[in-house]
């Protein structure tokens, strides 16, 4: 039996006729020892077809098919053209050796074309790949190479889907850069105070925080500058006018030395950095914040977005974290305390980022390492709540924090606690509630959407009537001209003495009652009496010529 090979390049489809097979051997090791030897193998193996892949996402489409084990159509068309067709009710006289064994059950399958992969075909294969770019005269080897470095990168980026709205790097790169910015805006906050404490010693005592003080720096410049008419800008600056007056008191008593132009110019612009940087760190943290009610919501409103990103930032990852147990939760961040008690044999810390929580603040010294420990709990719990449920609510993450408020209240009072079942069933029935409830604002939404429509119809078939009742006084007054006009038409008509008496005769019957019938032959009763009248008249005339003339 012929043997052909599929070959699933980068580029597209090729199929390889394995003529010459007892040249190489039928058998691996015989295979092997030949592969490197172009000549050889070229004269056993030889190009029986070739189809390229119309763009990278066709390409794409045909490697994740051939990854999944499924035959597309135009592996099936191209399949039918370049293989010998086979007659019905009878066997192949040939095979196809496949890398994959899916594809080729598929194959056999759905056309009938008897497939293998073994050990032998792979080895064949494997010599196809390595000499493909002789095969093929118009393929160069950068373009195979560049195609398959293609196909690879979007191959993996498909494979690897992720949420954009849930990448938790940013949160891990955003809590790194807030901790950095905190320490720079304390070490130049802190060398603007020096620096300027120079000229104004006094408004150090006056103001503590750093971002005002380096707003007034930028402010006041020179103390001796200042004056009663700056109170009110101080006041707005600070926020009271006591404060505002004791500076301007405090600058007029100044015991600090003259600064020139030059160095009151650099001490204001540094203050204005300062300012930038204290400004970019709250924008900073309210992008941390909103990312953190995106990535893990539950987690959040549990402990909080420092904490919580801290968390995460400190496993590498929300799947990481999701992955620890409570107890390894429990001490993250306090691995050389840890390994250092190990080591010596002592006491084990009880906790590690989790102290920075407002819950272990609150509970009592003997406590401390009880409510570590149902903290981290319930932080795992959110953790994997947030990392693996597909909708993303802080229903759960409510609940776990009432928890841990009832038992604060249990160390403290003495108040029994509900149990976790309990806690957990209202918070699956309280979040379906809520997805009924967005549920029926989204109808409502559409209803409302649909009935604005329905509105703007009415009022543009309303405006429409409108127009055509401002149209309807020009169309009377035109039918009314018309009206007169036939009327006037009809007068001028009756001006003739025969259409004078129709009309009467035409009136007396209307007034009698007679019907149209008798109308009509009284019109033609009018008719034969007027040439009867008319040639009496003559004769008349006639009679008066002739007796004048006698």
């Amino acid at each position: 039996m012929a043997l052909y090979l599929l070959f699933e390049s980068a580029s597209g489809y090729a199929l390889f006729h394995a003529h010459g097979i007892d040249e190489i051997g039928q058998s691996v090791d015989a295979v092997r020892s030949t592969v490197l030897d172009l000549k050889r193998f070229s004269k056993a193996v030889k190009l029986a077809g070739f189809t390229p892949f119309l763009s990278a996402v066709d390409a794409l489409n045909q490697c994740n098919a051939i990854s999944e084990g499924i035959m597309t159509d135009e592996l099936r068309t191209f399949l039918e053209l370049n293989l010998p067709k086979v007659k019905e009710g009878k066997k192949a006289k040939f095979r196809v050796g496949v890398m994959e064994p899916k594809v080729g059950s598929h194959i056999t399958e759905a056309t009938g074309i008897p497939c293998e992969s073994n050990d032998y075909v792979q080895e064949l294969l494997r010599a196809v790949r390595l000499h493909f770019d002789q095969f093929i005269d118009q393929l160069k080897p950068s373009d195979l190479e560049k195609a398959q470095l293609g196909l690879g990168h979007s191959y993996s980026r498909a494979k690897v889907k992720f949420n954009v709205n849930r990448v938790d790097n940013m949160v891990i790169q955003a809590i790194f850069l807030l901790d950095t910015l905190d320490k720079d805006v304390n070490s130049f906050s802190m060398r603007v105070r020096e620096w300027y404490g120079w000229h104004f010693p006094e408004l150090v005592k006056i103001v503590n925080d750093n971002y005002l003080y380096a707003k007034l720096a930028k402010f006041v410049v020179n103390k001796s500058d200042l004056s009663e008419k700056d109170i009110p800008a101080l006041a707005d600056l600070i926020g009271d006018e006591d404060k505002a007056k004791e500076i301007v008191e405090a600058a007029k008593a100044s015991m600090g030395q003259d600064l020139s132009p030059v160095d009151l110019i650099n001490v204001q612009q540094f203050a204005q950095r300062v300012m930038n940087l204290s400004e970019y760190r709250k924008n900073l943290y309210e992008y941390l914040v909103t990312k953190m009610n995106d990535i893990a919501p539950n987690l959040t409103s549990l402990i909080g977005e420092m904490v919580g990103a801290r968390l995460i930032s400190h496993a590498g990852s929300l799947s990481n974290l999701a992955k620890c147990p409570a107890s390894t939760l429990q001490i993250l961040g306090a691995e050389k305390a840890l390994f250092r008690a190990l080591k010596t044999r002592g006491n084990t810390p009880k906790y590690g980022l989790i102290f920075h929580s407002s819950f272990i603040g609150r509970a009592s010294t003997k406590n401390k390492g009880r409510m570590a420990r149902y903290l981290a709990n319930k932080c795992s719990i959110a953790s994997r709540i947030d990392c693996y449920s597909d909708m993303s609510s802080s229903i759960f993450g409510e609940k776990l924090r009432e928890q841990v408020e009832e038992r604060l209240d249990f160390y403290d009072k003495g108040v029994a606690p509900r149990k976790n079942l309990d806690v957990m069933k209202a918070a699956i029935e309280e979040g379906m509630t809520n997805a009924v409830s967005e549920g029926k604002d989204k109808e409502k939404e559409n209803g409302d959407t649909t009935a604005k429509k329905s509105k703007k119809k009415k009022s543009k078939s309303e405006a429409d009537g409108d127009a055509m009742d401002l149209d309807k006084p020009a169309n009377t007054a035109a039918a009314e001209e018309g009206t007169e006009k036939k009327k006037k038409k009809k007068k001028h008509k009756l001006e003739k003495p025969q259409d004078q008496e129709m009309a009467a005769a035409n009136v007396d019957g209307e007034q009698d009652g007679t019907p149209k019938k008798k109308k009509k032959k009284n019109r033609d009763a009018a008719e034969s009496v007027e040439p009867k009248t008319a040639t009496e008249g003559k004769k008349k005339k006639k009679k008066s010529k002739t007796e004048a003339d006698d």
